[in-house]
């Protein structure tokens, strides 16, 4: 009988991986560049067939939208837990809904309990924590939009897989 892709060659421990995916830099990005969604069945079983994801987080912003929660049970379906924030209309007319920080503050709890962080994100502001999660021994992969994702970002992870091809969700 074949092991499952996951496993680890008999006697070697399984790599443990935690996944984390930032809702709206996904969204916009994949958008933008592509006019289309971002599969993230496709990006769970791709990092599935790597290790174990024993950790998986889904940062989005909370609009209150019926299509936006039918989206965020599926994440929750799909295994992630789905951390939501409040969308914030400021007086201005800007937004606030920044996940930024959580996001950091869980990648730097996980990296303690993981072999291997894997960032769904172009956002450059987290180059210096994929560096620092780096000096901690820990693997670091990101997936994002070519030409969208932060160079900055892309020199601090191990790993850049580029979200196209099967890892958009057209139609």
């Amino acid at each position: 009988m074949d092991n499952p892709p996951f496993a680890a060659p008999q006697g070697l421990p399984v790599k443990t991986i935690a996944l984390f995916a930032d809702v709206q830099n996904l969204y916009y990005t994949v958008r933008q560049a592509h006019g289309c969604h971002f599969d993230y069945a496709v990006l769970w079983a791709e990092v599935a067939a790597r290790g174990e994801i024993v950790e998986a987080y889904a940062y989005a912003i909370d609009r209150g939208d019926p299509r936006q929660q039918k989206f965020q049970r599926t994440l929750s379906k799909l295994g992630f837990t789905v951390k939501l924030k409040p969308y914030i209309q400021r007086s201005d007319g800007s937004a606030k809904g920044d996940w930024d920080v959580g996001i950091t503050i869980d990648v730097l709890d996980a990296a303690a309990r993981v072999d291997e962080v894997v960032l769904a994100s172009g956002d450059g502001d987290f180059d210096l924590l994929l560096e620092r999660v780096r000096r901690a021994g820990v693997e670091s992969t990101v997936y994002g939009v070519p030409g969208l994702t932060a160079q900055s970002l892309l020199r601090a992870a191990d790993r850049y897989v580029p979200i196209q091809g099967p890892l958009l969700l057209r139609g």
